[in-house]
């Protein structure tokens, strides 16, 4: 496996995955390709074999960042590729000098929030109705 930044030629492939993974509410290919136009955002994936198995984004404003997505295609989920993107997300922040990092995630996912929680993030409080189709969010951090 191999972590490297996005590329313009990746967002096709991982607009699908973002499709497959999040089907509520995916990230469009144009909102994907527009994030190659802000200078705070970073987007990193993980390639098995030339493949991209997944992915994820942060986006950092001063001493502040936000995870804004984590996706992992079904055959590579609980193999490490999760951690792995987060790992890279959290070395970005650093480097960019964050010094907290947030997320949301849907109060349904915990198989996500399992994820963050392994990789030190802390759950801090709850968004009611988040997310359009009504579902609260857990709004989580982590120091750096």
């Amino acid at each position: 496996m191999q972590i490297r930044k996005w590329e313009y030629k990746d967002i096709l492939r991982i607009s699908e995955i973002e499709t497959e993974c999040f089907p509520q509410e995916p990230w469009s290919f144009k909102m994907l390709a527009s994030s190659f136009q802000s200078e705070s955002f970073c987007g990193v994936l993980a390639e098995d074999g030339g493949e991209i198995i997944g992915y994820g984004g942060i986006t950092v404003a001063a001493d502040e960042a936000d995870i804004d997505n984590v996706a992992v295609t079904e055959p590579y989920r609980r193999s490490g590729v999760g951690t792995a993107v987060i790992g890279e997300l959290i070395n970005v922040a650093k480097a960019r000098g964050a010094k907290k990092i947030f997320l949301e995630v849907r109060v349904s996912n915990s198989a996500a929030m399992q994820l963050y929680l392994k990789n030190g993030f802390k759950g801090v409080y709850a968004r009611t109705r988040y997310y359009s189709d009504g579902e609260d969010c857990l709004v989580m951090v982590k120091e750096l």
